[in-house]
């Protein structure tokens, strides 16, 4: 895999060059006059971009933002994420109101030597996401026509078979980026000579997004530590009462198996043994007070739902993260968002950041809480862009964005 230093040591003055990066920034009330609620992906492509522009490139940046359907939406529109990283760079950022038309091609056209330009979003064109490899593959073209060097460093992306990700690459000159170098150099830590006790902590609402690196890691991790929703299809297959809380019944056999391998394989997995219910789901606009009650794991009422994680269980889990060498950390373990369940989700990270191990926050809504809540970024030894890209990784699939920059 080409590094961009290689790249910058052949030169790139003049030179149009595509940067794949990952701007798929949260927005606040999702519409396109909401503010960035979290600039951290912004911010981590960065060094990449500052690299181009100051060895005299043309930079192009290119990126999706939410789930438009293949068509122009004002509510992914990327210009509120231009606008920031025209902020962030110090420098006026030039910006394209469509991603392979008029605009875009006026806009590439009129770049001068270092100076920066984003494309809007990608995925308002169909072909970005298509399955279809022609269709994919004319839109790549399109792209083609746009640069002269492609920079890969769009980690969020990675795991998906896209016209910009994956297709592009075969079609230009490649190299990876700063942030991907560095997200692939902090994951080989966690599969390759890990430094063990290894703990792992996997949050989020359904255990079905995560079943396949729990597969993964039953034969890697030391310590398997298990909150938010997911928990309680856990809770459920221990033959506890888990009332309302978010509960996936067909996933029941496969989470006793994997249970009964943790016990086989000497891997601790560790289940909360108390919780913060209530029979209300928290207002998450105005946060007002919230009303609930702290029970036992294996006590939580038929009529009430479980929404954060108890102080008995947040005491535990900073225990078994204490000792580690490597802790990874996918998920808050409560609904964060509301102040009144947000402690548990604290607890986990500031057992990261009391920890002496090499910790990664694995992106996502757990990059997402660690910012909300107010810890200092440098505190932790990674904090990721790609959530389900470095899921991927652990689970030891081969993600098409990364083997496309590969020679």
């Amino acid at each position: 895999m080409k590094t961009i230093d290689e790249l910058l040591a052949e030169g790139v003055t003049g030179k149009r060059v595509f940067v794949r990066a990952d701007l798929n920034v949260p927005l606040e009330n999702g519409t396109a006059t909401a503010k960035i609620a979290d600039d951290g992906r912004i911010r981590a492509v960065l060094p990449t971009v500052k690299a181009l522009a100051e060895a005299g490139a043309r930079v192009v940046v290119a990126s999706h933002l939410g789930r438009p359907k293949g068509a122009p939406d004002p509510a992914f529109t990327l210009a509120l994420a231009a606008a920031r990283l025209g902020e962030l760079l110090g420098t006026d950022v030039a910006f394209a109101t469509d991603t392979v038309g008029e605009s875009a091609r006026a806009t590439v056209d009129g770049l001068a030597d270092g100076r920066v330009a984003v494309i809007e979003n990608l995925r308002f064109n169909a072909g970005e996401t298509s399955k279809d490899d022609a269709e994919r593959g004319a839109f790549a073209d399109q792209l083609a026509a746009l640069a002269d060097v492609y920079v890969g460093d769009g980690f969020g992306a990675v795991h998906r078979k896209h016209a910009s990700v994956y297709d592009l690459p075969a079609r230009l000159p490649h190299a990876a980026g700063y942030l991907i170098a560095t997200e692939v150099g902090v994951l080989k830590k966690l599969t390759e000579d890990v430094k063990r006790p290894y703990v792992v902590v996997l949050g989020g609402a359904k255990v079905s997004d995560k079943l396949a690196v729990i597969d993964e890691l039953l034969g890697k991790a030391d310590r398997l530590l298990i909150g938010g929703g997911m928990a309680y299809t856990f809770l459920k297959a221990k033959g506890y009462e888990v009332g309302i809380s978010l509960l996936q019944e067909d996933q029941i056999p496969t989470v006793t198996e994997y249970m009964e391998r943790a016990e086989k394989n000497g891997v601790e997995l560790v289940l909360p043994v108390d919780i913060l219910a209530s029979s209300d789901f928290p207002d998450l606009k105005t946060k007002a007070p919230a009303e609930y009650i702290t029970v036992d794991a294996d006590k939580i009422p038929s009529d009430k739902e479980g929404l954060d994680i108890g102080p008995r269980t947040r005491e535990l889990y900073a225990s078994k993260i204490a000792d580690a060498e490597t802790v990874f950390w996918n998920g808050p373990v409560g609904v964060f968002e509301h102040p009144d369940y947000a402690g548990g989700t604290r607890a986990i990270a500031q057992a990261l950041v009391d920890s002496k191990a090499f910790t990664v926050v694995g992106g996502g809504d757990s990059a997402a809480a660690v910012r909300t809540l107010g810890f200092d970024e440098n505190a932790f030894g990674h904090i990721s862009t790609g959530g389900g890209a470095s899921l991927e990784y652990l689970e030891g699939k081969s993600l098409p964005g990364l083997a496309a920059l590969e020679d």
